[in-house]
């Protein structure tokens, strides 16, 4: 790096207190570009799964600047007294000293090696951090992700297609009813009545087509047989009466063409779409697909999802001892994810191993990974290093949400396995995704990795399993919630039903700390409280929970 001129407009290149001033400035920047070459932004905490509390006016209280200004003065204010010792010091000395700022400024800069002080040595924390995303602007990015291609195919026969969505719609095969058909048991007659009647059974359904009923004419008939040609009408049996002894049927209500007749076509006619792409197979869906001939169905095969649970401190079984805590993640986040569609391994615990991890990512087949803690940058959160290491691409780096803001979204690199999906067979394109698989990093807290799950893996699994993106609805919220300075909160509320003329409304829950699972396990769904907070009467929006019951109930303690 070259020095300033020293000389200005008008001025002696050789004037000495010309040169003295260019110096001590020039040692200022070079000390301001020192300090700030060590670390530019704010600083990533030394372990992000200590997620600040929500209502802290103060933010997050990790995220303090390195090149403080108290650090800044006591630089710039030793390379001023450095200097000014110096100021008569010649052209030459001025420019070995600049040479040796460049050189440590160099040396402090990413790739330079690590400046004394550093926090740690990942090298993830030596580049400046990312702003991270607002709370919409992040769902967006995942809900974008998982729609990046269209999704796969797959045929799968009715009793295997519950809960899949349809990758294609569903068109009518056949008009339905494909006949005219009775509607009731009772009698089928033709022209004005009294009819005269035969004995026998009559018309049943499943049987062949019935010969043409002629005029004046009545005939036993059940539900779902088919109506024979030139009937005017069916009357049902509670609405008939017959005279044995005349032969003749007799209406008891006025009877009206066509009625409780299921014309042809009435349902739907052939090639008419019953079902759009993108919906669920719900039992219904299956019954309808049933009667419109269907023996497989057009399916999207569900997301399959491996998790892996990071953490030395965590127990899998037993109460909490000697600094080691129960694994709330790994018995969560499988059934958790099933209700959103997805195919689900079993939690792999992987402590807090670098290499670990490596070869979980790099061996898996999944279409989703999920990890939990190890997103922030502390001496053993090696999520940041091992996808630098692998050269996955960031897609959302940091939320601005409260709890859960060190949450992330990546996208692994093609490890050239195959995509199974062993459903069914695949049909089109082959199944998978065309690079490798996504990973969404939730922070270890259990509360934050639930805000993790609705923010980011929620939409994404959506986009990959072809589902619609779920409307978005606000409530009126009955209570003051306190809301972060800067980020948006998540809330848990239960619903509860209005008095007599008021509107239904939601009720937030207490027990929602980051680390907390007590409100959530109480909660219909979670509370968007943008920035600031909201007061009583205001209505926020809403992230429904998979299993939220339809009806409101009542949260006793928890509120």
């Amino acid at each position: 790096m070259t020095g300033p001129d020293p000389a200005g407009p008008g001025r002696s290149r050789h004037d000495p207190d010309d040169l003295a001033r260019a110096e001590v400035e020039w040692a200022v920047e070079q000390a301001l570009a020192l300090v700030g070459g060590a670390r530019s932004g704010p600083v990533r905490g030394p372990d992000r799964r200590e997620d600040a509390s929500a209502g802290d006016p103060r933010g997050d209280a990790n995220d303090t600047p390195t090149g403080s200004p108290h650090a800044i003065l006591n630089s710039a204010n030793s390379a001023n007294s450095a200097n000014s010792a110096n100021s008569a010091s010649s052209a030459s000395s001025a420019s070995s000293a600049n040479s040796a700022n460049s050189a440590r400024a160099s040396s402090a800069a990413p790739g330079g090696g690590t400046p004394t002080g550093a926090p740690h040595p990942h090298p993830y924390p030596s580049s400046p951090a990312p702003p991270p995303l607002s709370w919409d602007r992040a769902r967006a990015v995942a809900a974008r992700a998982g729609r990046a291609g269209p999704p796969a195919m797959i045929r799968l026969p009715l009793d295997r297609a519950l809960g899949h969505v349809l990758a294609e719609a569903l068109g009518a095969l056949t008009d339905l009813p494909s006949f005219d058909t009775s509607a009731m048991d009772g009698w089928a007659v033709a022209g004005p009545g009294p009819w005269a009647f035969g004995a026998g059974a009559g018309l049943l359904a499943g049987r062949g087509p019935a010969t043409a009923l002629p005029d004046g004419a009545a005939v036993r008939i059940a539900t779902g047989a088919r109506v024979p040609p030139d009937t005017t009408a069916v009357i049902r049996s509670e609405h008939a009466h017959a005279d044995e002894a005349t032969g003749l049927l007799h209406a008891r209500r006025p009877v009206v063409a066509g009625q409780d007749i299921r014309p042809r076509g009435q349902e739907c006619r052939s090639g008419e779409q019953l079902v759009p792409a993108g919906t669920v197979v719900t039992p219904a869906v299956l019954g309808l697909a049933a009667a419109a001939g269907y023996d497989a169905l057009p399916a999207v095969p569900r997301p399959r999802v491996d998790v892996l649970v990071l953490g030395d401190e965590l127990l899998a079984s037993g109460l909490p001892h000697d600094g080691l805590i129960r694994d709330a993640l790994g018995p969560m986040l499988g059934p958790w994810l099933r209700a959103l569609g997805a195919e689900v391994s079993g939690p792999r615990h992987l402590g807090d191993d670098a290499e670990a991890l490596r070869d979980a990512l790099t061996g898996s087949d999944a279409d989703l990974i999920v990890t939990t803690g190890g997103t922030a940058s502390g001496p053993v959160d090696h999520v940041h290093p091992v996808l630098d290491a692998l050269g996955a691409e960031l897609l959302v780096d940091g939320v601005a949400v409260r709890p859960g803001h060190p949450m992330l979204l990546a996208r692994l690199p093609a490890s050239g396995q195959p995509q199974r999906h062993p459903e069914g067979q695949s049909q089109g394109r082959p199944s998978g995704p065309p690079d490798g698989p996504y990973l969404v990093g939730l922070p270890g807290n259990p509360l934050a990795a639930v805000s993790g799950l609705l923010t980011l893996a929620e939409p994404l699994l959506a986009g990959i399993a072809g589902r619609p993106a779920q409307d978005a609805y606000r409530a009126l919220v009955h209570a003051e919630v306190h809301g972060h300075p800067h980020d948006t909160r998540l809330v848990p509320v239960v619903h509860r039903a209005g008095r007599p003329g008021a509107r239904d409304h939601v009720a937030p829950l207490r027990y929602n700390g980051p680390a907390m699972l007590r409100g959530i396990a109480a909660a219909d769904g979670l509370a968007v409280v943008p920035p600031g907070g909201v007061r009583s009467g205001t209505e926020v929006e809403i992230l429904d929970l998979p299993w939220a019951p339809a009806t409101p109930w009542t949260e006793g303690c928890f509120t």
